[in-house]
Order: structure tokens, then sequence, then C-alpha cells
């Protein structure tokens, strides 16, 4: 069994950051693409940032790219989201998601393994 511990969400202003992490146990981290999956009021959950195990390729949702960095350190198994220059169309539930599929070729959520247990974002304007 993966378990997946986020951290990090809060309220925010327009144009402030943001960073959350991600701690991992239970199986070996590697086996893993990891992603960040958000979800606002209404919407369905989609993927905002991904990262291979090997953290060589990385996917952002376009709308977030230029702001979101993505990251991963195997040696302590986190995966982190730094957020810059948030927006108010930013704000959701995120979500840690870990697959044994290509990250970068975006998964819908019902494909998704293995999930933390999500941590809200607000962005106020």
């Amino acid at each position: 069994q993966v378990l997946l511990v986020e951290s990090g969400g809060g309220l925010v202003q327009a144009g402030g950051s943001l960073r959350l992490s991600c701690a991992q146990s239970g199986r070996p981290f590697t086996y893993y693409d990891m992603g960040w999956y958000r979800q606002a009021p209404g919407k369905e959950r989609e993927l905002v940032a991904g990262i291979s195990r090997n953290g060589e390729f990385t996917y952002y949702l376009t709308s977030v790219k230029g702001r979101f960095t993505i990251s991963r350190d195997n040696a302590v198994n986190t995966v982190d989201l730094q957020m810059n220059n948030l927006l108010p169309e930013d704000t959701g539930v995120y979500f840690c998601a870990a697959t044994w599929a290509r990250i970068i070729d975006p998964q819908p959520a019902a494909a998704i393994p293995y999930w933390g247990q999500g941590t809200q974002v607000t962005v106020s304007s």
C-alpha cells in the first residue's frame, strides 16, 4: 500500500506563492511517476503538474506553465509543487497522486491508483 501525505496549502492573495509538499511511503518511491491534481468546486479533478520517476520529464497544465514548478527528491521520497504568481482560478483542493503510468501522458483521475488526502489552496483576488 502506498501512503501519500500532503502539506502546505492555505490562503494567499493573488500574486502570492505557496509550496505544496507530498511525502510518500509504503513502496519504493521510484516505482511511480508523481503528479499534482487540482479539483475546483463543481469541476473535475485535473492534472496540474507531473514528474517522471527519475525526474527527467515533466508535464504542466497550460494555464500554470511558467508559474508552477514540480520537483521530486528520490532520496527522501517527496514531491513538491512550487506555485508562484497565484491566480484566483488556481483555487481548489490539490491532491498528490502516484501512478505506474507515464504522467506526461495525462491520465484521467479515475485511472490513478494512489491519492493523498488533499490540501486546500485558496487564492483571493
